[in-house]
């Protein structure tokens, strides 16, 4: 039996060749089931995917820059929370209370006579906090005086001075405490500063809005 591949030419066997490989390519690509095809399908769902991806990243990257903005106002916010805590913190720290006045005396050259705590009780506006004073007796050159008030109005936590009266330190002869040479003004006032917290606090109906250091 004759074979019409083996009667062309070399030329035409070469064509025929290269056509039937052609459209056995055509056929693996088109092909729905062919290897090549599904090949095909899975880059192509590949290609979406990360499409899908690279999408979901740039909208990711937004928030995270918001995230980012977030924290940093988070951080300035609990910076700010700390200052006001110091300012008026939300236990009574009476302790570090009487410290700071004791410091500022000692920094004055003041002599601190008596240090008497008054009745403590809660403001009367909107916001929560409590008042507690204390009765305050001081004596020193009059310089030195104004020093000490000056300090306390420069201290870290809020304390008010009121009810102020100056006395003669001449009357305070005879007590048990010496009076200092130099001593010129002797003084009672009342020191007020100011907590959050409303344990162990005694509500009253009569206070003030804490307005500032005086």
């Amino acid at each position: 039996m004759a074979n019409p591949f083996r009667d062309m030419s070399v030329i035409m066997q070469g064509l025929v060749a290269a056509a039937i490989a052609v459209i056995l390519v055509l056929v693996g690509i088109y092909l729905p089931f062919s290897p090549v095809a599904q090949e095909r399908d899975q880059v192509d769902q590949a290609v979406k995917e990360r499409s899908q991806l690279n999408q979901e990243v740039q909208q990711l990257s937004v928030y995270k820059q918001r995230y980012s903005e977030l924290k940093q106002q988070m951080d300035a916010l609990n910076k700010q929370l700390d200052t006001l805590k110091t300012i008026v913190p939300e236990e009574k720290e009476t302790d570090e209370f009487i410290r700071l006045l004791q410091g500022a005396a000692s920094a004055s050259n003041v002599d601190l006579r008596k240090l008497k705590a008054l009745t403590v009780s809660s403001s009367s506006s909107n916001v929560n906090y409590y008042e507690m004073p204390f009765e305050v007796q001081a004596d020193g050159p009059y310089f030195n005086i104004l020093d000490f008030f000056g300090r306390l109005s420069r201290l870290s936590r809020i304390i008010n001075v009121g009810d102020l009266q100056f006395n003669d330190p001449g009357t305070t002869r005879g007590t048990k405490y010496p009076i200092r040479p130099g001593t010129t003004v002797s003084g009672v006032f009342t020191a007020t500063t100011y907590f959050t917290k409303p344990a162990d606090a005694a509500p009253s109906t009569a206070a003030a809005k804490p307005a500032g250091k005086n």
